[in-house]
């Protein structure tokens, strides 16, 4: 009897080990090949199909953990990043969430992906508020165009960010840029204002 009651906690610690190591291969593997199947997964996880579906009862059980394990970030770059201006703070919200995007590659992959759109709106709840909020904000300051309501400005720089990101062949620098002008393009700034905002804020690019 204290064999078995010893064992259990260790039980627990193991299986929450492999939990882990499966989460962090299929990030791993699923970055690389969005398309990767259950086996190779598991094996980049040093564990057998059979002890994953111990975890995960199919693949997508599988991708909507690594969605939702993926998108507390965003949503923590989305609630930490402020300032005065509200083109300030979008452009700088764009900068981090690519980058992040660029280093949790897996998470972005399964995001972009139609099958997952639900999902991905589900988790990343907060992240799409605090947007929300920065174009009430924008539009009610003057700083964003105003001949759209707001929600619907918001709307239209996620999916517009959605569509830009979906570009993958652009390289991490490129894609940076390209999605903070994108984004304050559709916030309604011109390319020469885009260009000043930049000039006036050189950390933005750097991810600062």
């Amino acid at each position: 009897m204290a064999t078995t009651i010893s064992s259990t906690p260790r039980r627990r610690r193991d299986a929450t080990a492999n939990r882990a190591a499966l989460l962090a291969a299929a990030q791993s593997v699923l970055s690389n090949d969005p398309n990767a199947s259950l086996d190779t997964i598991a094996h980049a996880a040093g564990l057998s199909r059979r002890a994953l579906y111990g975890h995960f009862p199919d693949r997508d059980s599988l991708l909507r953990e690594v969605i939702t394990n993926g998108t507390v970030r965003f949503n923590a770059i989305a609630e930490e990043v402020d300032d005065r201006d509200p083109r300030v703070a979008l452009a700088r919200m764009a900068a981090r969430l690519w980058h992040e995007a660029s280093t949790v590659r897996a998470t972005a992959n399964i995001a972009l992906d139609d099958t997952h759109v639900a999902v991905t709106i589900r988790a990343l709840a907060p992240l799409r508020r605090r947007l929300r909020a920065l174009a009430r904000a924008g539009v009610a300051s003057g700083a964003f165009r105003g001949d759209v309501p707001p929600d619907l400005l918001a709307f239209l720089i996620e999916e517009t960010a959605r569509a830009t990101l979906r570009e993958l062949r652009l390289t991490t620098a490129d894609a940076a840029a390209t999605v903070i002008r994108v984004v304050l393009s559709i916030a309604g700034l011109s390319w020469t204002e885009q260009r000043d905002l930049l000039a006036a804020h050189p950390d933005i690019l750097g991810v600062g």
